[in-house]
């Protein structure tokens, strides 16, 4: 589980790591000492940084939401105008992303996810950093004429996360599918709610 830390601001190292911990070793092996062992910190590096294990998951979700937004490449959603196939498009790479290249960091959020739903002072963080995208995405549609945003901004994240957590924790492990799989998939969604 080796952590880059060229560059990185002790606060990015300690959030990259705690996320490559919950990838690997789930919500018991994030400990504050962990992230200190396995990011190569002296010994309570993290406490300095994060004093109670609230602030550590704090911290991990802010930076999840960073790097996801980057995974998701939001400066890359096309203009309404582009239409239902641009946008198709652009959610199958970054969906293709998410279970690629970003896998740990997708388990690393379903981690954070379960988590919240015990941690009511964690629902509300996670809840506010998730924010970005799915108002991003409802603009989106809406500028695409959508009759109901709300519903149809709702089932198109759920088709996105569904399809996720099914490829990396569910019982499509073992198959990730292609882009055009993916992109095929969400076109027939998109065409459904929004027309072709």
């Amino acid at each position: 589980m080796p952590v880059r830390t060229a560059g990185l601001a002790r606060s990015d190292l300690v959030a990259d790591t705690a996320l490559a911990l919950l990838a690997e070793r789930g919500m018991r092996g994030l400990t504050h000492r962990a992230v200190d062992e396995a990011a190569g910190l002296p010994q309570g590096s993290t406490s300095n940084l994060a004093r109670t294990r609230q602030a550590l998951l704090e911290l991990a979700v802010r930076r999840l939401a960073d790097r996801e937004a980057r995974v998701l490449a939001l400066h890359e959603m096309p203009d309404p105008a582009a239409g239902t196939g641009a946008l198709a498009d652009a959610l199958a790479l970054a969906a293709h992303r998410a279970l690629t290249h970003n896998r740990a960091l997708t388990v690393a959020r379903y981690e954070l996810a379960l988590e919240a739903t015990r941690r009511p002072e964690l629902r509300a963080f996670f809840d506010a950093t998730g924010a970005r995208f799915r108002d991003q995405l409802s603009a989106l549609v809406t500028g695409m004429g959508s009759t109901d945003p709300a519903r149809h901004t709702l089932s198109l994240i759920a088709w996105a996360d569904g399809l996720m957590f099914s490829c990396v924790a569910g019982s499509f492990g073992a198959r990730v599918p292609g882009l055009e799989e993916v992109r095929a998939g969400l076109r027939e969604l998109l065409e459904g709610m929004l027309g072709g």
